[in-house]
């Protein structure tokens, strides 16, 4: 069984080959995309295992999905194929200067029918860790109860809950995603906010000021991403900013707080302490951002390892 276990929508992800408004945009590459299923693709990488819970689409696009996340070495014992209901889509827009847009076209798609009927109490109870986004409450009212009942097999379980807010407004109204959001954290044990999802859910900027909050809920580990200047990090024992790694050219910054999650999660499970695994994260986020696609740039420990410095890289 997997170390982790994760649930979530991956959609078909449509990459244009250069960058400016879609309107003039005509070729593409076909990639995936989702940010449950770029954190299992992640983890795999870094030497563990993650298992991914989701509905696809009987569709061409869905066993494209089912087949690439397998390829990764991702348990996909858990996905269903749903024959009335398509696989969801996006397309990117990438700018050279501002930020990156994405498009969704995933409305009542087959992951937005995922329902507490697809989870497998065993298999969600063998994890140490369940990982879940705050993307999935936001796509149906059945998802959002899909979450709360992984939420409760995992602590009858006794399996640690890890929540990244993963603000998606073009999905749902501020104030819902503020009132559910809030809901989840209150029941994890680590969370991993970005600085604009602390102004979001707490008001707050300073993430000295968003770890002690999230803090006072009972969340045990609470980690603030902030960008290209790291992380900060906060438990009921210690506090520290972990200086990240600058990138001198980000060729498409979507999927690097996946990235970070992933890092984070298999510093934890690898048992590294609290800093060392936010080291870890902060490298693999920054790494992320040098690819194009959400999990192409996704490395190994190997490829960490020589990006710190602590290994010499042989190219020839």
């Amino acid at each position: 069984m997997p170390e982790v276990v994760t649930l979530g929508e991956t959609m078909v992800l449509m990459n244009p080959e250069s960058s400016g408004p879609l309107k003039y945009i005509s070729q593409f590459t076909k990639q995936i995309g989702g940010a449950e299923s770029n954190f299992a693709i992640g983890v795999v990488r870094l030497g563990r295992s993650a298992g991914w819970i989701s509905r696809l689409g009987n569709d061409e696009f869905g066993k494209y999905v089912l087949s690439f996340i397998q390829g990764e070495g991702v348990d996909t014992s858990q996905v269903k194929f749903d024959v009335s209901a398509p696989t969801g889509l996006y397309f990117k827009e990438r700018r050279e200067y501002g930020e990156s847009k994405v498009y969704y076209y995933r409305k009542d798609s087959a992951a937005s029918r995922m329902s507490p009927a697809d989870l497998d109490a065993d298999y969600i109870g063998s994890a140490k860790i369940l990982h879940i986004s705050g993307i999935t409450p936001a796509l149906s009212e059945s998802c959002h109860q899909t979450i709360k009942e992984a939420i409760a097999i995992a602590k009858r379980r006794g399996v640690a809950i890890c929540l990244d807010p993963n603000i998606r407004l073009k999905l749902w109204e501020k104030d819902r995603a503020r009132q559910v959001i809030m809901e989840l954290a209150a029941s994890s044990d680590i969370i991993l906010p970005g600085v604009s999802e602390g102004e979001i859910l707490l008001g707050e900027t300073d993430p000295g000021k968003i770890a002690a909050q999230f803090l006072a809920l009972g969340v045990q580990k609470v980690v603030v991403k902030l960008g290209k200047k790291g992380a900060y990090y906060a438990t009921p024992t210690e506090h520290k900013l972990v200086r990240g790694y600058l990138i001198d050219k980000v060729v498409d910054p979507i999927g690097a707080g996946d990235g970070f999650a992933a890092g984070f999660i298999a510093g934890l499970l690898k048992g590294y302490p609290m800093e060392e695994a936010v080291k870890l994260g902060n490298a693999v986020g920054a790494m992320a951002t040098t690819v194009i696609g959400d999990v192409e740039g996704l490395p190994t420990m190997d490829e960490v390892a020589v990006f710190r410095g602590y290994k010499e890289g042989v190219d020839r």
